[in-house]
């Protein structure tokens, strides 16, 4: 008896052998070459499971371990993944060819996630195409000049809450991160629902706004399940957005608009914009309103924050560049009377810090398409692979952004790069910030508008230098799906 269970069980494990090796040499078979370090079952994902990198970097790893083939293979668990190297794939996933890969690859449950999975981001076919028009439309330049209002009032509040830290010391140390957290989150509060996020306050307890949002983004193993594996998440359910952030939207969203529909004086929000869109006559359920409002928030707070954390480290690890900006700024707000709509489109030089602050610490480091119609991919380097539909595919936005080929020293912190000629010269699809071709980031516009009113803020008042608390170089967290420094991104703030 015992030994026929023990031929049956070195049976299974022959089997089970031979079932692996069938998958894990997929792309052998294929001819594309497979990034290094594979192991059974897991194939590619031990790393980000045992949290010694998170999966934007275990890509970029991969784009560059294979830097003269157009393309190359690797396996999440069993499933194989294409990391498109060559810019004309590139090209053609992202936007030629994006009828045979529209989808995005992170998989939402509508069951789990009901909210999240109405996100343009997430969705696909008639609700992405309905969500991005009216996502569009709220985020027109006619419309940001409204939400600038409330852009603008946040400003204030910020500029108060600096100098109340300032009153007893020359200097305020603190973490890039949770400062502009604080701002981008009441600006969602107050743009974005009406309601006061009290992210600036001086004792901002557990019912401020970026509070009670927090850790959305955090790559535990749950989200892991989530984005990577849906099959598995459609027998353990693990949502992405909490419980908590879910009602809290539904709450404020159904509060608000039962008081809105009945007021005689409009708000200058983006909550009064989906409210006006029922005045043309076009029905919007309130939960459709609450999953907008959502998409505003995920566009508005965590991106957004990320991007002025880094933007904050250049400027203070470069403070040539930081003066000029400063320069720019005072001008441009004396010229104009002070921190307008107008002022801020005329701020160049702040986007040319802002792209490239953009490129050498991208917010997500890879962008996620998945196959819905067969087509043949032909690489430069004469790579071809007959792709099939739900197959995954990955480009590497770290890759892209730090890759030599692209960028003269791309180590280097030079916002010369993106001046009027400069910039001419940039190579389609190696700047990839906000993604490209028709899934480019809906939220961009009003990113960058918050961006640069907080950025503006700043320089036009304070001066920032780096802590030794920051660890130089900056080193990625492995348990954030996007980009955050270990052990923060320390400043010192003081008053011109």
């Amino acid at each position: 008896m015992s030994s026929m269970l023990f031929a049956l069980l070195v049976g299974a494990f022959s089997l089970l052998c031979f079932y692996l090796y069938l998958k894990h040499n997929y792309w052998k078979k294929n001819g594309i070459p497979t990034v290094r370090g594979c192991v059974p079952v897991l194939g590619h994902m031990l790393p980000m499971i045992t949290k010694r990198m998170n999966f934007s970097e275990s890509i970029r790893l991969g784009y560059e371990e294979h830097k003269n083939h157009s393309m190359v293979g690797m396996y999440k668990g069993t499933k194989p993944v294409l990391i498109v190297r060559d810019l004309n794939l590139v090209k053609t996933v992202l936007q030629s060819n994006f009828s045979s890969f529209h989808e995005n690859g992170f998989k939402i449950l509508p069951e789990v996630d009901p909210l999240l999975s109405k996100n343009p981001f997430f969705c696909y076919g008639e609700p992405w195409s309905t969500g991005r028009k009216r996502l569009t439309y709220a985020f027109s330049n006619v419309r940001l000049k409204i939400l600038f209002a409330a852009v603008g009032g946040v400003c204030k509040k910020f500029e108060d809450f600096l100098n109340r830290r300032l009153k007893t010391s020359n200097k305020y140390e603190v973490d890039m991160k949770m400062l502009f957290l604080r701002f981008t989150s009441e600006v969602v509060a107050n743009a974005g629902l009406g309601i006061e996020g009290y992210c600036l306050e001086d004792d901002a307890g557990a019912s401020a706004f970026y509070k009670r949002v927090e850790n959305t983004f955090t790559e535990s193993l749950a989200t892991i399940i989530a984005f990577h594996y849906p099959s598995i998440n459609r027998l353990l359910k693990f949502n992405v957005l909490s419980k908590s952030v879910d009602g809290l939207f539904r709450q404020v969203v159904s509060e608000n608009l039962k008081i809105r529909r009945n007021a005689s004086t409009p708000n200058n929000d983006f909550l009064q914009l989906m409210i006006d869109m029922e005045k043309t006559g076009e029905v919007i359920d309130e939960e459709t309103v609450s999953a907008h409002a959502v998409s505003f928030y995920l566009d508005g707070t965590e991106t957004s924050s990320i991007t002025l954390n880094f933007i904050g480290h250049n400027l203070a690890t470069h403070p040539e560049i930081q003066e000029k900006l400063r320069k720019e700024v005072k001008s441009t707000i004396e010229k104009h009377g002070g921190l307008t709509f107008e002022a801020l489109k005329d701020m160049t030089y702040m986007n040319q810090v802002i792209s490239e602050s953009q490129r050498l610490y991208p917010s997500l480091g890879f962008l996620h398409k998945m196959c819905t119609e067969e087509f043949e991919l032909q690489g430069s380097d004469g790579l071809t692979y007959r792709i099939k539909p739900g197959t995954e595919v990955v480009i590497s936005v770290f890759g892209l952004h730090g890759d030599p080929k692209y960028w003269v020293n791309p180590d280097v912190f030079d916002p010369e790069r993106f001046n009027d000629e400069r910039k001419q010269t940039i190579e389609k699809m190696t700047f990839l910030p906000f993604g490209e071709g028709p899934r480019i980031c809906v939220g961009m516009r009003m990113a960058l508008l918050q961006m640069k009113a907080c950025l503006a803020t700043l320089m036009n008042n304070y001066k920032l230098e780096l802590s030794p608390r920051t660890q130089v170089p900056l080193q990625m967290s492995p348990h954030y799906v996007m980009s955050e420094p270990i052990g923060g991104n320390w400043v010192y703030i003081s008053k011109l």
